[in-house]
């Protein structure tokens, strides 16, 4: 007898070998109707998979994360399928899950079209609506090459040229269209149902530049109508509070073609950048932390002992000097320890923190770039602590809470947490690596953080835990990250004196907490919809006289709130009232004075707040202390 164990511990029993669809009508037709794939000793396969040997067997549906990949990966074979209908002579290339959807690429004579796009999206809910069964089959490698080549796929047949000769490969079929995959697949087409085509891009054939330029079409796909509506309405409210967009607007930065991959800070925008920088810098001087500064460029022989020369060499800026070559530094942990090495070092000196606004360059595809949130030049809040195996704990404990702090401050609350454990390659003992995660998890318990664990995530260094922020629709960001290293004191010879009078390695934890300072105000600008708090808010107030003869009182009161601290905006042009009020609501100012004769009467003001509330008249102590408590809230 087979035995299958399923998820809540009971068995079921088979005379012989039988398929996970056999085994999901055995529990009930409606499992069996909504069995989209089984997941058999933690592998996802197919519900035509036999099962020949006792298995733990899981039934996946559409409630289930794998069953949403499973859907996004058929709904990508679906799209090529229309394509393939409606255009005979495009070549299908790969068509891979990625987060919220998937992609395709082809190879045709001509752009696609909006029209195409809305054509084909047609032609996917007519083929679905067929309900054709998802048929695999296998063939040897060679006989796979030889069909694709039959068929004028000719890029599908360097695919699979590529493996093994020994092999043989998966191939799956859907009515008239045929694809090379390894699957697995949803049962029937019926079962694709709530799918979005979103847009054409160009894309190297294997990434490399040198190769044809494909169309790369994207779509998503979800379970059920609702969650398809709820992500594009996430994402048409992601494109009001883009970043770029905003940025232009609210006059904060811009990049240029002279320097792709840079930011150019407007007034504003480095306002806001200082308001960041300055509070982590309050935040490095509160807990112990000493700030350094390190050089821009570094000599090869030191990126070649942190094994960056030839691993990251082509990420890297480099220039060479009187026959010396040099790199642009793409991290600053080598500097901090050079830092570190200057003089002996205790026990007693430790745990010793250290920290840095470095500006790091990194060589990244021009692809790859998106406003301020992936540029080749980007400062980061690094930090590295130096310490004892004995103190990885108190110190993740510390930084965690520390963490939380922080992102509450810019307005972030929901923060998710993973621990990134041992990887199959890595260096130093199983003794060290158990101390090190054990440190970690206990770091976030102590803190009163669940969290996930990521199995074999780690670096080979050591292991880390990732803080990734939700934002207020709804998008993950990761920014920051704590990472133990037992690995680059070694290669860099950095040593401490231990209590016995041995000389000891010390322990580095690499930290950041926003991460990129670029990029997280990018973050901050979308999640609050370029109406920053008024801590934050480039500009904090606005002074407008209706006429000329309030001039001089609005003078007086722009010089008073600037001597108290606050960022003043003073308008005295002769223009209209409602136009000025207009122009500095679409700035999304925290706060707008207005100032007539009544108000300059009574020594007084109109307060107008964001999104056009009128606070009515307030005495300008009252309005200064609101704002003062506002700021001191960070509300």
């Amino acid at each position: 007898m087979l035995n299958i164990t399923l998820p809540d511990g009971s068995q079921r029993q088979f005379p012989g070998p039988v398929t996970v669809a056999e085994v999901a009508a055995s529990i009930g037709t409606g499992l069996a109707k909504a069995a989209l794939a089984g997941k058999v000793d933690g592998q996802v396969v197919d519900t035509s998979f036999r099962i020949e040997q006792d298995a733990a067997l899981a039934i996946v549906t559409a409630k289930d994360a794998d069953g949403l990949d499973v859907i996004r990966h058929s709904t990508a074979h679906l799209l090529a399928y229309a394509v393939k209908a409606l255009f005979p002579e495009a070549q299908v290339t790969i068509g891979p899950v990625i987060d919220n959807g998937f992609y395709y690429d082809f190879s045709y004579k001509r752009p696609f079209t909006p029209d195409d796009l809305a054509a084909i999206e047609k032609k996917m809910a007519e083929l679905a609506a067929k309900d054709e069964p998802v048929v695999r089959r296998v063939l040897p490698r060679d006989e796979a090459v030889a069909y694709f080549k039959g068929l004028g796929e000719h890029y599908k047949a360097e695919i699979i040229a590529s493996i093994p000769s020994n092999e043989d490969v998966s191939l799956y079929r859907e009515g008239a269209f045929e694809d090379l995959c390894r699957g697995p697949h949803v049962p029937s087409t019926g079962k694709l149902k709530h799918f979005k085509l979103m847009k054409v891009a160009g894309a190297y054939w294997r990434g490399d530049h040198r190769n044809e330029m494909l169309q790369r079409v994207y779509g998503t796909a979800w379970a059920t109508k609702d969650e398809l509506q709820q992500y594009l309405t996430m994402l048409e409210e992601a494109e009001k509070r883009d970043h770029r967009k905003l940025g232009r607007e609210l006059d904060l930065f811009h990049i240029d073609e002279h320097a792709p991959g840079l930011v150019f800070w407007h007034p504003k925008g480095w306002t806001l950048w200082q308001e960041v920088e300055q509070y982590m810098r309050r935040v490095y001087r509160q807990n112990g932390y000493l700030e350094v500064k390190g050089p821009q460029i570094l000599e090869k022989a030191l990126w070649e002992k942190t094994g960056h020369w030839d691993k990251y060499r082509d990420n890297m800026f480099t220039t060479e000097s009187e026959k010396r070559d040099y790199a642009l530094k793409p991290m600053n942990c080598p500097g901090h320890i050079l830092i570190f090495k200057q003089g002996i070092k205790s026990y007693r000196d430790l745990p010793l923190r250290y920290g840095e606004f470095g500006q790091c360059h990194r060589n990244e595809p021009s692809g790859g770039l998106h406003g301020i949130m992936r540029v080749r030049g980007f400062t980061q809040d690094d930090g590295h602590i130096f310490c004892t195996e004995d103190q990885i704990l108190a110190e993740c404990d510390t930084f965690t809470k520390v963490l939380k702090q922080v992102y509450a401050d810019f307005g972030f609350t929901n923060i998710l947490y993973k621990v990134s454990t041992r990887p199959a390659a890595r260096i130093g003992s199983d003794e060290l690596w158990d101390k090190a995660e054990k440190a970690l998890m206990d770091s976030l318990r102590h803190s009163g953080c669940e969290f996930v664990i990521s199995e074999g995530d780690g670096a080979f260094y050591g292991p880390k835990i990732e803080y990734t922020l939700k934002d207020a629709i709804g998008r993950e960001w990761q920014c920051g990250t704590i990472q133990v290293d037992f690995n680059l004191s070694e290669r860099l010879d950095a040593e401490y004196v231990a209590e016995d009078g041995s000389r000891q390695r010390p322990v580095i934890l690499h930290r950041a907490i926003v991460g990129s300072l670029e990029r997280f105000i990018g973050i901050l600008v979308e999640q609050h919809a370029g109406a920053l708090p008024t801590w934050l808010a480039p500009v904090q107030v606005a002074i407008l006289n209706i006429t000329d003869a309030q001039a001089d009182y609005c003078r007086e009161i722009a010089k008073t709130l600037e001597n108290q601290g606050l960022r003043v905006a003073l308008d005295l042009r002769n223009e209209k009232i409602t136009y000025k009020i207009r122009e500095f609501s679409l700035q999304k100012l925290p706060y707008i004075l207005v100032v007539g004769d009544k108000e300059k009467a009574a020594g007084a003001v109109a307060v107008r707040a964001r999104g056009n509330q009128d606070l009515g008249v307030l005495s300008l102590e009252a309005f200064a202390s609101r704002i003062r408590g506002d700021i001191a809230a960070k509300a």
